[in-house]
């Protein structure tokens, strides 16, 4: 059985690896008079995507998660954005800018499935549990924090 948790979370994985390659690879590229501009947003845009995931994995309602899935994919839009005017103003090698944008539309794909993951799951809680409050578990349910047979003195 594979092991659960943020750090096994497949899009999470691609999320790190991609600011991994943006801070290693593609940001030492770019001329030092743009460090507190296009270097800054870039950076900005690439550390929201794992982070965004990771809030989301965090929240224990699926509607919660799904919305810090939509701010993740709006950074790795927004770093899409500042990838192409990097490349348009020749800041970076085109091999280096290939291989940017293959990453973030196999993130952009990965995203989209989670979040398509997300919303089913959603649902077959919902028809499951016939909840039509969609009310969804508790932190202490999920982790099993309550005892129901023990009593509190």
């Amino acid at each position: 059985m594979a092991e659960r948790g943020l750090e096994n979370l497949r899009v999470y994985i691609m999320a790190r690896e991609l600011v991994g390659f943006v801070y290693k690879d593609l940001v030492p590229e770019l001329p030092e008079d743009e460090k507190c501009g296009l270097v800054s947003q870039i950076k900005r845009a690439v550390i929201s995507i794992p982070a965004n995931i990771a809030e989301g994995y965090g929240r224990y309602y699926f509607q919660e998660n799904i919305r810090y899935c939509y701010n993740a994919r709006g950074s790795l839009e927004e770093l899409f954005s500042h990838l192409i005017i990097a490349a348009d103003l020749n800041y970076l090698l085109e091999s280096e800018f290939a291989r940017a944008i293959n990453q973030i539309g196999d993130l952009r794909k990965a995203i989209n499935g989670y979040i398509r993951y997300l919303k089913g799951r959603k649902e077959e809680y919902l028809e499951e549990s016939g909840d039509q409050n969609i009310r969804e578990s508790t932190y202490e349910e999920i982790y099993n924090l309550v005892n129901p047979s023990s009593s509190i003195d």
